[in-house]
């Protein structure tokens, strides 16, 4: 059997009477691929689907018209009116999007898993307007990318915009929103490729804009197809031309590497200095089985972030890592936490790892002070994500003139810690003194209470 007829196997499993249709309707050629399922967008644009090679999963029917995808490993083929070829896209993409609760904290969501999608609004392209991919997905999510033609340049084309708009108002995605309503987030992108090239960028690249962080990997497009064939010349990405892997998260099994180099981070804002941390930080990630331990380089870390009344942000950035999120809390109006870490970055076989946890408590101190601890801690995010700490000082609130306040030490630091067999020695002394005192007093009284007779 071949693989055409195995997907077409799988399909009619899955989809049903509906897909039989489909197929038994559209056996002829078709330049996408045979046996593929397809949709007309728009009057003469037909978008077609065809067999892929999916990291992990073999080779997968991509039918989104009867929403059977369970991850984005999209290929879209655009065709005209003649069914010639006249976009071709084929990528992978997820997103993090952060918003604020009803209890004003600041919650972040992966969007991975998007479910069915719709292409409507997708075109190839007009004498007035440049080609468009339009993706719909979820419930409220909406992904747009412009492609423009310079006028000054006809051998190229722009990569011109690309926008993504999410509803919050979508309960199952963001039950707790404080806002409810739609937002949208334009980026220009402006990236020029040769006209008669595909584009190709397999590295991981990043759009952060507001509070969406976007992720895109796997990318072949070609936006203006030159006599329906895409091309076979390659227009890399920088990140393609100057690395042919993304730096990987060794996998080992041998024992913790050294003690990592402490790193000192500050946040700015308008005020000044709004947050302050100094530590050493070791991440350990067990994924597939397999366990990797990582140690951060201040050296080649960047650190922005962001300053509330109730919140704060510290963010950590490398090349492997897309962000390392520390989100501070108040609680009780006088103390602070560490209540959230949420992280994304590289793995050895290029995917992308990300988790989160909204619910951590850590780093308890007073408000107007600093918390520290200089022995190892651990803060345990998953059973597969923890962030080994050391020589650890951190200040997300009150800080003033850009220095630490006074320090609430942690329970492993605390001097008291070696107080403690000494009161255990001298309350025993103190027993064994009083026992024998009474025993003395005893032994009087009871001389005394004979007399001669």
């Amino acid at each position: 059997m071949t693989r055409a007829e195995s997907a077409e196997s799988w399909l009619l499993q899955r989809c049903g009477r509906w897909s039989s249709a489909l197929l038994s309707g559209f056996r002829e050629p078709f330049p996408c691929c045979r046996c593929s399922c397809r949709r007309r967008l728009l009057s003469g644009i037909m978008v077609c689907f065809r067999l892929a090679p999916v990291p992990g999963s073999g080779f997968l029917l991509l039918c989104l018209v009867l929403g059977a995808v369970s991850s984005y490993a999209l290929e879209l083929n655009l065709t005209d009116s003649s069914n010639a070829t006249c976009l071709y896209a084929k990528w992978q993409m997820n997103f993090t999007i952060r918003y604020e609760t009803t209890d004003k904290h600041n919650k972040t969501v992966p969007i991975s898993d998007l479910g069915a999608a719709t292409y409507n609004g997708s075109f190839c392209g007009d004498d007035q307007n440049g080609p468009k991919i339009a993706v719909q997905f979820g419930s409220g999510f909406s992904w747009i990318v412009n492609f423009t033609k310079e006028a000054a340049s006809p051998s190229t084309y722009l990569v011109d915009t690309i926008s993504f708009s999410y509803n919050t108002n979508d309960n199952k995605t963001f039950p707790d929103a404080k806002e409810k309503e739609v937002f949208t987030v334009n980026n220009r992108v402006a990236l020029k490729i040769p006209l008669n090239d595909i584009f190709r960028c397999n590295s991981l690249s990043t759009l952060e804009n507001r509070d969406v962080v976007q992720h895109y990997w796997d990318v072949h497009v070609q936006a203006f197809v030159q006599n329906g064939t895409v091309s076979t010349t390659e227009f890399l990405c920088d990140k393609d031309k100057t690395v042919t892997t993304a730096v990987p998260i060794v996998p080992t099994t041998l024992p913790s590497p050294t003690k990592p180099v402490v790193g000192s981070y500050s946040v700015v804002n308008s005020n000044g200095t709004c947050l302050l941390a100094t530590m050493g930080l070791q991440l350990n990630i067990t994924h597939d089985k397999v366990a990797s331990v990582f140690n951060i380089n201040p050296n080649t870390t960047n650190a922005t972030g962001s300053c509330q009344p109730q919140t704060a942000l510290l963010r950590l950035s490398s090349s492997n890592i897309k962000y390392l999120d520390f989100v501070f809390a108040v609680k009780n109006e006088n103390r602070f936490y560490l209540k959230e870490v949420n992280v994304s970055m590289i793995l050895v076989n290029g995917s992308v790892y990300s988790i989160s946890n909204t619910n951590l408590s850590y780093w308890d101190a007073p408000l107007g002070s600093s918390y520290m601890c200089n022995k190892e801690q651990t803060v345990s995010v998953s059973g597969a994500f923890q962030i080994n700490t050391f020589d650890l000082r951190v200040q997300p609130f009150s800080v003033t003139e850009g220095k630490y306040s006074t320090a609430e030490e942690c329970s492993a630091d605390s001097d008291l810690n070696f107080l403690i067999p000494v009161a255990v020695g001298v309350a025993l002394g103190f027993l064994i003194i009083v026992v024998f005192i009474s025993y003395m007093i005893g032994r009087r009284k009871s001389r005394t209470g004979y007399q001669s007779v």
